[in-house]
């Protein structure tokens, strides 16, 4: 046996929160560690205790093994637990624990470098008799060669960060003319995020299931999978909702992909929780991927179906016990879904978000879980992964579980920034989904990228009620008082983001409004108000919503909208100079990579002008009109702040 009382998690957010919850389950005493960024998040007040490690850059603090081997040796910790991203799967950093006489609360580097290379761990898949994917993983690297080893293969064919994962360093090509750009993005996602610039290559399947199995295994050989998880919508080759168990998988596959993943588990000799990532093709088979030697974002979805603490399961086996279930004893009742919160927005390319959680009330109830690392008053910044909370519904079948996720998001407020919470219930309401019969193509064709939809006039006039009842001249008889034809409309100007909507108010007495923009009418009462939450009534009977304000902007959540709308109705209109969209900002904090514009040089719409690098991932700004190149404020290597002037642009109309 192997022991330790003292375990230092080396991660940060909702999955430190998360293994905290098991270290202290079974006795142990937990250490987090957390950067400048991090002082006042939830994952520090709730462990034991807590060791500073640095600036906010991740380089600086959580991806620094000497800074985190420091933190353990100054805390006394016995084991580290990685968590999920960041060293969880660095071979480096488990040998540096065992130098040290830690515990790593995880396979063996030998496991981790086995299969932290994609190239590396599809030949030992093969070796394996594991199917795999056509593709090319070789050792030369030259654009030459993967042009013409993508002939070879055929298009369409994916373009893979050998030494990564989580979806950067990849890109799908449709054919040649547009291989070699996309190899020199994903060449740099790779370099930036994996420190290695290396690609495999492999032959896109359409319309395929990404099915993952659960694998965990013993010091004493046990290898045992329980069961599966559907990954398959995803979102820049990043999952979105993932469900246990696929819809796709029957008791035999399942038992044929079981086996495989254990022997493949087996033959790296294997030790604590791992996924082996597998594509359904239309046809029913099924092809090697790769194995994620860590604990998944998705566990919960397994975790609710069979009862099982799988956090538990790690911590057991690192401290040398024996597995505590065998093959024929794992449960699987009902059914899960999860769908992962992020601060993004849909309508702008699903742009990630930096800003501040003015409220924050995730969901609860039968059913639901809602894993996080989120507080109000807490900042989403530039330096980590824009992902908010996992959120979770069990069900005793798919569609009770479908339901239940439903109304947690709806009933799940987050104010202050932008987030992907409507786009989740587009997902799960969607036919296609609902049927059980979503693949990797489901958010491309079948549901694509949404559009900047409009406020519904409801939340429109809730917000201008809300407005309205926060000037000084609300209720005033002088404005809004009775005249003799009848109580006096109040003209407002609100304005939407870019928008702005003329719109009348008529206090009508005792809570009741009416509100006019154009034909337009709405009536409603507000029957309960404590400044934050708000029942009020229309037509259609009575409904709930939330709210909060900042210094300009009204914040508020009505069912699955949430808008921001600012009272401009003394403020001049935008000149027509400003709204011609020639000023490009950068949309959030971040570090330029490339300028491939200068001053005089003219511009399609949508031209590329910058790429700006945050949250892990490279961002193309792209040009919103076609022009001349006016001016160049940044160069490779500028930090940029939100709303900083990147690039000038003179439109085609203005030249002429």
């Amino acid at each position: 046996m192997t022991g330790f009382t003292r375990v230092l998690i080396a991660n940060r957010g909702e999955i430190a929160c998360r293994i905290i919850r098991s270290v202290r389950a079974l006795g142990y005493r937990s250490i987090a560690v957390y950067s400048a960024a991090d002082a006042g998040a939830p994952h520090v007040a709730a462990a034991d205790e807590a060791i500073a490690i640095g600036p906010a850059p991740a380089a600086e603090s959580y991806l620094s093994i000497p800074r985190l081997m420091a933190a353990a040796r100054a805390s006394g910790a016995e084991a580290v637990h990685p968590g999920y991203g960041f060293l969880s799967e660095n071979a480096d950093f488990a040998e540096a624990c065992a130098e040290a006489g830690l515990v790593f609360i995880g396979p063996s580097p030998a496991a981790i470098r086995a299969m932290g290379n994609k190239a590396r761990a599809k030949d030992l898949a093969l070796a394996a008799g594991v199917p795999c994917i056509p593709g090319y993983q070789g050792a030369e690297q030259s654009d030459a060669r993967l042009i013409e080893a993508a002939a070879g293969i055929g298009y369409p064919i994916m373009v893979k960060a050998a030494a990564g994962g989580g979806g950067r360093g990849m890109r799908r090509v449709e054919a040649a003319e547009a291989l070699p750009g996309a190899l020199a993005t994903a060449r740099a996602e790779a370099l930036a995020g994996f420190g290695s610039d290396e690609l495999i290559l492999e032959k896109a399947i359409t319309r395929a299931r990404h099915i993952e199995i659960q694998i965990f295994a013993d010091a004493r050989g046990n290898t045992i999978h329980l069961g599966e998880r559907d990954c398959s919508i995803q979102r820049r080759h990043q999952k979105v909702i993932e469900e246990a168990p696929s819809p796709a998988v029957g008791a035999a596959l399942r038992a044929e992909m079981g086996a495989v993943a254990v022997a493949l588990a087996q033959a790296i000799a294997y030790v604590g929780a791992g996924t082996v990532e597998f594509l359904l093709d239309p046809d029913g088979a099924f092809y090697f991927l790769e194995m994620n030697t860590r604990l998944q974002v998705e566990h919960p979805v397994t975790e609710a179906v069979t009862g099982l603490d799988l956090v538990a399961w790690q911590l057991r086996i690192a401290a040398g016990e024996d597995l505590p279930l065998g093959q024929a004893d794992i449960p699987c009742t009902g059914h899960a879904i999860e769908a992962r919160l992020y601060a993004e927005d849909p309508a702008r390319g699903f742009l990630p978000q930096t800003g501040t959680a003015l409220a924050w009330e995730p969901p609860e109830g039968a059913g639901i879980r809602t894993d996080h690392g989120l507080a109000e008053g807490l900042a989403i910044t530039p330096y980590y992964d824009p992902m908010i909370a996992k959120i979770s519904a069990w069900g005793s079948s798919r569609e009770e579980a479908r339901r239940r996720l439903i109304a947690a998001l709806e009933s799940c407020t987050l104010l202050g920034l932008a987030s992907n919470r409507g786009f989740l219930i587009d997902c799960l309401g969607h036919p296609v989904f609902a049927a059980g019969a979503a693949t990797t193509a489901f958010l491309t064709d079948d549901l694509p990228p949404p559009g900047r939809v409009p406020p519904s006039a409801l939340a429109l006039a809730l917000g201008a009620v809300l407005l309205f009842r926060a000037t000084p001249f609300a209720g005033s008889p002088l404005l809004a008082g009775w005249r003799s034809t009848g109580p006096a409309a109040v003209p407002m100007v609100l304005r939407l983001g870019d928008e702005r909507a003329a719109i009348d108010i008529t206090d009508l007495g005792s809570g009741a409004y009416e509100v006019r923009r154009g034909a337009t009418i709405q009536r409603l009462g507000i029957t309960a108000d404590d400044c934050r939450h708000l029942r009020f009534g229309d037509t259609d009977g009575q409904r709930r919503a939330t709210y909060v304000r900042s210094p300009r902007l009204l914040h508020l959540a009505l069912g699955a909208e949430d808008i921001e709308v600012e009272d401009v109705t003394l403020q001049p209109a935008a000149s027509s100079r400003a709204a011609g969209g020639g000023t490009v900002t950068a949309p959030m904090n971040g570090l330029i990579r490339t300028v491939s514009v200068a001053a005089g040089d003219p511009v399609a719409k949508g031209r590329v002008l910058v790429v700006l690098e945050a949250m892990k991932m490279q961002h193309e700004i792209l040009a919103p009109i076609a022009g001349t190149v006016r001016a160049v404020s940044v160069k490779p290597g500028d930090q940029v702040k939100p709303r900083a002037v990147l690039v000038e642009i003179e439109a085609e109309e203005a030249i002429k």
